[in-house]
């Protein structure tokens, strides 16, 4: 099942914005793992309470009543800044409190209420949250503990994204053994379910459309018999169905306070049950033509009610149906084909259920029909479990030999603040690259490198992924003196950027392994220590509630006793178990927040030594 020397499978997780998923190889195919309430996806939600941590489920389904405190969409801030314009647009939409930390590079801190103290987390941190989650998932199943994993990401992830969800997955105590682009994990899954069996088959241009609760890809992937290649890869990293419900959010918001006159805007509360409902909506417009919206007691005592037709969801939202299209056009363009060219459109992500959506693109490629053989919300953990198999040895490489693409172009900033393209986007990757560049100065001894990735002409503009500074040139008239800058890719994507000068040979280089606003390692040894002492808390928890529950449980195997007829049971031997049951029932009630499992422990035993010897013997 696993490895030489290894305890357990590697395993694939799809760290996804609303819902994440894990699969494993095992018995000579992927398994997709249900959590604990026997869903085989979990909502990427963490939720702070009074006395405990949640996470999935249980965080989500309370989110109505503790909006301020119960965190989701974490992967919208994960690598970005504070003073992005997508992290201020999306604050006016989230209940809970984000923060800039300044000594961190502008960082997004995610602010709570945990045990009466206010708590700041990274998206990192709450990130690994559910990445633990992903992982005891995966042990319950497996019986053992896991270390491995591949995780994936959005295709057009910037580079400080990557290796701020590389840093979640470290935090969550998982060795990352490779961060994938989700399209192509899903390519990968369509590779095996669809894999040709003759070696004369000709390739397969498969485009795969990737459409999320938070991010959109477009990955064009040529399949043959021994290979995934990775042609192009476009898309938008906020662009998924959270966008759909807040239009429609908006549509109820606006349309509660034409009739009423009440804005309920200022509600965390009556925002999260109005948001829950319009997610449902949106859910069942997938497959009916009209669906009601209603909610008790809303705002102030009103009830809000309203009949949302599949029409008036697709108006609000056809600007955003349409935008899918351009990554589509984009893709295409980059990898020099024609619609006439793709073979296999395949649908991944939960939001390509919606009709509208499918039948723009279905138009787009001229009436062609769209694959829908893979579950779109697994298919990315599918392939992810199998690639994690691969690169553990567990599976043979057979029809897994993947080539991917850099998603952003990369190069270095000229003067006048220009950015020059070293490696242009959509290129294989592992790569090496070079490029000459000559001074601009007399005499000129040093030049700084300053590295970005982007699409902008501009190069602040950019992404600034680091810099350095190559010394002791030979003084040379400008334009004289050549600098040769090579920018390096390996198969884990780490960028290596070395400049050299032609004359003397003096060289310089930087491994981008650590950009600005990633985590240090004493950050992250630190967040590793507090994640323990959280599943520590936890475990406190779980032990406070089954020590309470077995109290619970034994008073009530009491009571039921004692209307049974017991024969021989003097009248104040009854009474004394009466009054032990009702004297614990009331404890219970005044120790109901009680923190300590011992104390719930210390009263059953107390309440045995009183009750058991009345108590009817059972057979052993």
């Amino acid at each position: 099942m696993a490895g030489e020397g290894r305890q357990s499978p590697a395993i694939g997780i799809d760290l996804g914005t609303t819902y994440s998923c894990v699969g494993v190889w095992q018995h000579n195919r992927v398994e997709i793992i249900t959590n604990d309430q026997g869903n085989r996806t979990t909502p990427s939600c963490v939720a702070f309470s009074k006395n405990e941590r949640l996470i999935g489920e249980a965080a989500k389904n309370q989110i109505s009543a503790n909006p301020t405190n119960t965190i989701y969409d974490a992967k919208r801030l994960i690598g970005r800044r504070f003073t992005d314009e997508i992290v201020q647009n999306d604050m006016k939409l989230w209940p809970f409190k984000v923060v800039s930390c300044p000594s961190k590079d502008n960082k997004p801190m995610i602010v709570v209420t945990y045990k009466g103290d206010e708590k700041h987390f990274s998206p990192e941190e709450i990130s690994a949250m559910v990445l633990v989650r992903m992982k005891e998932t995966a042990e319950v199943y497996l019986g053992s503990d896991v270390k491995d994993a591949v995780i994936t990401v959005p295709a057009y992830f910037s580079d400080s994204q990557r290796q701020a969800t590389k840093d979640a997955g470290i935090i969550a105590g998982l060795n990352v053994m490779r961060i994938i682009n989700e399209p192509t994990a899903a390519a990968i899954a369509y590779g095996l379910e669809n894999k040709p069996v003759d070696s004369n088959v000709a390739k397969k241009n498969v485009m795969v459309f990737d459409l999320g609760g938070g991010t959109f890809d477009v990955s064009l992937v040529t399949l043959d018999k021994d290979a995934f290649e990775v042609k192009a890869i476009s898309g938008d990293t906020h662009l998924g169905g959270g966008d759909f419900d807040n239009r429609l959010v908006n549509h109820c918001v606006a349309e509660f306070k034409s009739n009423h006159n009440k804005d309920i805007n200022d509600n965390p509360r009556a925002l999260a049950r109005l948001r829950a409902a319009c997610e449902r909506a949106k859910r069942i417009l997938s497959s009916s033509t009209e669906t009601n919206i209603e909610i008790d007691c809303l705002y102030e005592g009103i009830d809000f009610s309203s009949v949302i037709s599949r029409a008036r969801f697709e108006k609000l939202n056809m600007d955003l149906f349409k935008e899918c299209l351009k990554p589509v056009e984009c893709c295409l363009r980059d990898a020099k084909m024609e619609t006439s060219d793709i073979d296999e459109i395949v649908l991944v992500g939960g939001s390509t259920r919606i009709p509208k959506v499918q039948q723009l693109l279905e138009n787009f490629f001229n009436g062609k029909r769209l694959c829908k053989s893979l579950n779109p919300d697994e298919a990315v953990a599918y392939g992810a479990a199998i690639h994690a198999a691969v690169l553990s040895g567990v599976r043979h490489n057979q029809h897994a030999m993947l080539v991917d693409v850099t998603p952003l172009s990369l190069g270095v900033a000229l003067r006048g603040g220009v950015m020059s393209v070293v490696i242009p986007r959509n290129t294989p990757i592992p790569t090496k690259m070079e490029k000459n560049f000559i001074t601009v100065e007399d005499n000129q001894t040093s030049v700084q490198t300053i590295v970005y990735e982007g699409e902008a002409i501009v190069a602040k503009e950019n992404n600034c992924l680091g810099h350095f500074k190559l010394s002791g040139m030979t003084p040379a008239p400008k334009g004289d003196a050549s600098i040769i800058v090579c920018f390096e890719i390996d198969a884990d994507g780490i960028l290596t950027v070395t400049s050299t000068e032609t004359a003397s040979g003096v060289t310089n280089q930087i491994t981008i392994t650590n950009p600005n606003g990633r985590l240090s390692k004493g950050e992250i040894d630190r967040m590793i220590e507090e994640a323990k002492k959280y599943m520590a808390d936890d475990m406190d928890v779980k032990k406070v509630k089954k020590a309470k529950a077995k109290l619970e449980n034994y008073v009530n195997n009491v009571w039921d006793s004692l209307s049974e007829d017991f024969g021989k049971m003097k009248i104040e031997e009854k009474k004394q178990l009466e009054d032990a049951v009702e004297h614990t029932t009331q404890w219970l009630e005044w120790n109901c927040e009680l923190t300590d499992h011992r104390k719930f422990e210390d009263k059953l035993e107390e309440v045995k030594d009183i009750c058991d010897p009345f108590m009817p013997k059972t057979d052993p």
